[in-house]
C-alpha cells in the first residue's frame, strides 16, 4: 500500500533537486544536519544531485541534544565525505528566554529553537549564495508536526511527498548507516522526547490512516487499513484540518486580476 519504488523515486528527486537549484540560478544547497533519518536521507540525496563540495551541513546543538545525535552526525559526515559545522545555539536561547517575563513550555521554547535554527540556515545560505533545502516529510506536513517558519522554513523540501514510512525504504536504497535508521525518530526539542511519543501514534499506523485520507476513503475504511480506533482516525483527520495554515503562505484579500497564493501560480521549475 506505501511501497514505493526507491529506486526511480530517489531519481525523480535527484532530478528536481538539479533543476530547482538551477532555475534559481545556485549551484549549492545549505542543510540542517541533526542525525536524524529525514536530513540523513536529503543530505544524501542533495550530494547524489550537486556534488558533496555544493552541500553544506549544519549542526546546531543546544543543551537538550543527545549525546547520540553528536555521534550520528559525525559518522553521516565520514560516511557521506563532507564537513559541518556546529554551532552551538544554547547561547541564543538563553538571551531570548530572560527577554520573556512569562516562563515558557517545552513546546513554545521548542518552537523558538527552531526557528532560530531556521534563521541561521537563511544567514549561512545568503552567504554561500545558496538555498536552504527542508528536510520535512509528508507525515510531518499533513499533520502540522513541524515549527512555522522553523523546521518548515526552507525554499525546497525534496521528501515533503515521501511518508515517513516511505523515508525509510529511501533510506535503505541510497545506504544510510543502520543506527541512523534503527534510533528512534526525535526532533530533539527537549530531552527523551521522541516523534511517536508526543504523537502518541506509531508512524507505520499514522501513514496508513493520512494514506486513506488522501484517497478520501470513508473512515470505517481506513479503520480497517490501519488497524486502528475509529477515535483515532478522526483525532488525526483534525489534526490535519487545524493544521492547515502551516501549509500555506500568508492570505492576502483578493484585488487584482491575479492574486499571489492564490490564483497566479507559476512554478520555477517552468521559467515563469
Amino acid at each position: 500500500m506505501l511501497e514505493i519504488n526507491p529506486e526511480e523515486t530517489t531519481e525523480t528527486i535527484i532530478e528536481f533537486i538539479r533543476s530547482y537549484t538551477e532555475n534559481a540560478g545556485v549551484k549549492s544547497v545549505v542543510i540542517g544536519l541533526s542525525g536524524g533519518i529525514d536530513s540523513a536521507v536529503v543530505t544524501k540525496l542533495a550530494i547524489m544531485a550537486l556534488g558533496k563540495e555544493n552541500v553544506y551541513a549544519l549542526f546546531m546543538p543546544e543543551l537538550s541534544t543527545p549525546m547520540e545525535d553528536f555521534e550520528h552526525v559525525r559518522l553521516l559526515s565520514n560516511e557521506f565525505g563532507i564537513s559541518y559545522e556546529t554551532i552551538d545555539i544554547s547561547p541564543m536561547i538563553h538571551s531570548i528566554r530572560k527577554i520573556y517575563s512569562e516562563k515558557m513550555d517545552a513546546v513554545a521554547l521548542g518552537n523558538i529553537k527552531s526557528r532560530l535554527r531556521m534563521l541561521l540556515w537563511y544567514g549561512y545560505a545568503n552567504s554561500k549564495k545558496s538555498l536552504v533545502c527542508g528536510c520535512s516529510n509528508k507525515t510531518e506536513l499533513l499533520i502540522g508536526y513541524f515549527t512555522k517558519y522553523g523546521d518548515g522554513g526552507s525554499d525546497f523540501m525534496p521528501i515533503g511527498d515521501l511518508y515517513k514510512t516511505q523515508v525509510y525504504q529511501i533510506a535503505e536504497h541510497i545506504g544510510i548507516p543502520m543506527p541512523i535508521i534503527k534510533k528512534a525518530p526525535s526532533a530533539g526539542l527537549w530531552k527523551g522526547q521522541t516523534d511517536e511519543k508526543e504523537l502518541g501514534i506509531p508512524y507505520e499506523k499514522l501513514d496508513r490512516i493520512l494514506y486513506g485520507l488522501e484517497r478520501k476513503m470513508p473512515v470505517d475504511k481506513i479503520v480497517e487499513i490501519a488497524d486502528i480506533d475509529e477515535q483515532e482516525v478522526i483525532r488525526v483527520k483534525e489534526m490535519r484540518i487545524k493544521s492547515q495554515h502551516k501549509r500555506n503562505v500568508p492570505l492576502v484579500p483578493k484585488i487584482g486580476l491575479r492574486t499571489v497564493a492564490l490564483d497566479w501560480r507559476s512554478p520555477v521549475q517552468e521559467g515563469q
